[in-house]
């Protein structure tokens, strides 16, 4: 994806049994209950679902405008197992919790890192990935490792985990309300690095070659995302715990893996 951005209320359908994701207007619909039909039709269980839709590869949009990403297939194929219609919005990150917590979505789904201080928030469902934090530099940087940012200037998304590791450091980071931001600041000769999930950052960088960018590893302690639910929706979470558990047993996650990552999923 040439540019990393925001756009409103998307919405995401889930027809038939052969596509990974499908698309559909937007409709008001009960949290995780059942839409009302008319002509006496069967009424259609309806799974909201909140993300930030800027985070490539996880989440983001095509040149379609249509949202895609590994988040949005995984999510699109285990909401049906489920026997859900998912349906995604989007809102910035460090306001997702907030807004889980109000009822406007019934879980989050946006490559979220499990942390205790999450945990005394929300509910996250069994771990689903395996990532860790990785900078990103300009060609040329002397920033070679995580040591390295110490004194520096350094770019992150507001509320994630690339801003704890950061702060963690020492360093008080320039704080953007999605990663391309930060990206673009440090392109711009405002920042001197980015910190931000690995994959997220291999992503830019391949779909970008000529921004001369490049990711060095650091080290980083591994994080796992989760998918959040209410404290109180135990029932969910647990049907979402049993279909991804189906999926890797049965190969679908790694399908859905290898079409993103071009690689087998890690075991974890």
């Amino acid at each position: 994806m040439k540019k990393l951005f925001r756009t409103g209320i998307v919405t995401v359908v889930m027809i038939g049994l052969l596509g990974l994701t499908g698309c559909g207007a937007q409709q008001t619909a009960a949290p995780a209950g059942n839409a009302a039909t008319g002509g006496g039709a069967p009424a259609e269980k309806v799974l909201k679902v909140g993300a930030d839709i800027a985070y490539a590869p996880f989440e983001f949009m095509d040149t379609n405008q249509k949202p895609t990403g590994f988040d949005i297939d995984l999510m699109t194929e285990i909401g049906k197992d489920m026997g859900y219609t998912v349906k995604f919005e989007t809102a910035a990150f460090d306001g997702l919790i907030a807004s889980l917590g109000s009822g406007k979505f019934d879980a989050i789904a946006s490559a979220m890192t499990i942390t205790d201080e999450r945990a005394k928030s929300v509910l996250f469902s069994d771990k689903y990935f395996e990532s860790a934090q990785y900078i990103a530099v300009i060609k040329g940087s002397s920033i070679k490792s995580e040591a390295d940012l110490k004194g520096k200037k350094v770019a992150v998304q507001q509320g994630t985990t690339g801003q704890i590791a950061v702060e963690g450091l020492g360093n008080n980071p320039k704080k953007f309300e999605t990663v391309g931001d930060a990206i673009n600041d440090m392109i711009n000769g405002g920042s001197e690095a980015v910190v931000a999930d690995s994959p997220t950052l291999l992503y830019y960088i391949k779909q970008n070659p000529d921004k001369n960018i490049v990711a060095v590893s650091g080290n980083f302690p591994k994080e796992y995302f989760g998918v959040a639910f209410k404290m109180d929706n135990k029932d969910l979470a647990n049907k979402f715990n049993a279909s991804l558990k189906k999926f890797k047993e049965n190969g679908k996650y790694n399908d859905i893996y290898k079409k993103w990552f071009n690689q087998d999923a890690p075991q974890f």
